[in-house]
């Protein structure tokens, strides 16, 4: 059905032209709309018209018209007048009404499909009939972007969104879960990877700007014909998970840069645990305090130097090898030694694949 705020903005253009005045009900004789300064209609006349076989009807001074979707009548229109004008004009706005419902049903049935699409609901043949008949191209290159809200249902951030793609009709807005919002972006066969980042990085800033939220975003690796979409979308989403886990820091998550976040995450837990035997023995480490997070965080972004790892966390060069030492006793590693740094940056992505894993299981 055709919005409230789109049929009245259709009845107001076309009163503002033709001066003629107009108005919608439903099958019962419930006003939707009108640009009448007073409205007296008839609900009884209006279901009897509906009952009758035919399309339009004068009552007095106003002409009825039938709106049909098909074969079956969805609204009845009303323009105010005796003259010709009045009956001309309400041939018009029925024209202009049942395009509105044409084009309203095309655009959610382009919305199913390609949530369907998404979700590897459709057969292949499927896929191909479906999208010529909505006029879909099916050969033109595509990415698949996802944008996760804190917040569920965020219309906000949806609205936004939708605006931001407003004059791209051939791409996509959709969203299959309750945090997330899914752009199916048509891209030009110049577009590159940083391209495709500059659209992420101005959902970001405009939906930080725009709708107040916080979100991230992630996206696949463009593909050339629609049956692949879905593998994109399947790539969006893993880069958005793989994201949380081991690049929190990161609002942007492209399925191309997820380094050795990317391995982890298809480990089997058990594979995991058994790493984590082999590094630590039967002593696994508990949970490092803020100090000695901030100290190793520090000293692997300033690659293992003492010296600038001391300056910047401004403490002196004997207090940070003495947590260095202290983080050997108690874990076995020796991170100031490069075999030792590498082993233990990699456990400690373990463990967060691991604590993700099991929050999500509890859930």
């Amino acid at each position: 059905m055709v919005s409230s705020q789109v049929l009245q903005k259709t009845l107001d253009e076309l009163r503002n032209i033709t001066r003629i005045d107009l108005c919608v009900t439903n099958t019962d004789g419930v006003l939707l709309v009108t640009t009448f300064p007073e409205t007296a209609i008839d609900a009884e006349s209006i279901r009897s018209f509906v009952l009758s076989a035919a399309d339009s009807q004068i009552v007095q001074e106003y002409h009825y018209f039938k709106v049909y979707d098909n074969q079956n009548v969805e609204y009845i229109l009303i323009s105010k007048g005796s003259s010709d004008d009045a009956y001309m004009i309400g041939k018009v706005a029925v024209c202009e009404i049942q395009n509105l419902i044409i084009a309203y049903k095309e655009r959610l049935d382009k919305n199913n499909f390609i949530q369907n699409l998404l979700l590897d609901n459709l057969l292949l043949v499927d896929v191909y009939n479906r999208a010529k008949k909505l006029r879909i191209d099916t050969d033109v290159r595509r990415v698949v972007y996802m944008v996760e809200t804190k917040l569920e249902k965020d219309i906000s951030a949806q609205e936004t969104v939708k605006s931001l793609f407003a004059s791209r009709p051939r791409d996509f807005i959709t969203a299959v879960d309750e945090k997330s919002i899914i752009i199916v972006k048509e891209l030009k066969d110049t577009d590159t990877f940083e391209d495709m980042n500059q659209t992420a990085r101005m959902l970001v800033d405009m939906l930080n700007a725009e709708a107040m939220s916080q979100v991230r975003v992630s996206y696949g690796n463009p593909v050339n014909e629609i049956k692949s979409v879905s593998r994109s979308y399947k790539e969006a989403k893993m880069a958005l998970e793989v994201g949380k886990i081991f690049y929190a820091d990161k609002n942007v998550v492209p399925y191309n840069n997820l380094g050795i976040g990317r391995l982890i995450y298809q480990l089997p837990i058990p594979l995991c645990e058994m790493f984590m035997t082999e590094v630590f023995g039967e002593n696994l480490p508990d949970t490092f305090d803020e100090e000695t997070l901030t100290t190793i965080n520090k000293f692997f972004e300033n690659n293992l130097n003492v010296s600038e790892t001391s300056r910047q966390l401004y403490v002196h060069r004997n207090t940070l090898v003495y947590r260095l030492e202290k983080l050997e006793k108690s874990t076995g590693l020796d991170i100031r030694k490069f075999d030792d740094a590498l082993t233990f940056k990699i456990a400690m992505m373990v463990v967060s694949y691991m604590t993700y894993m099991n929050n999500s299981e509890n859930l």
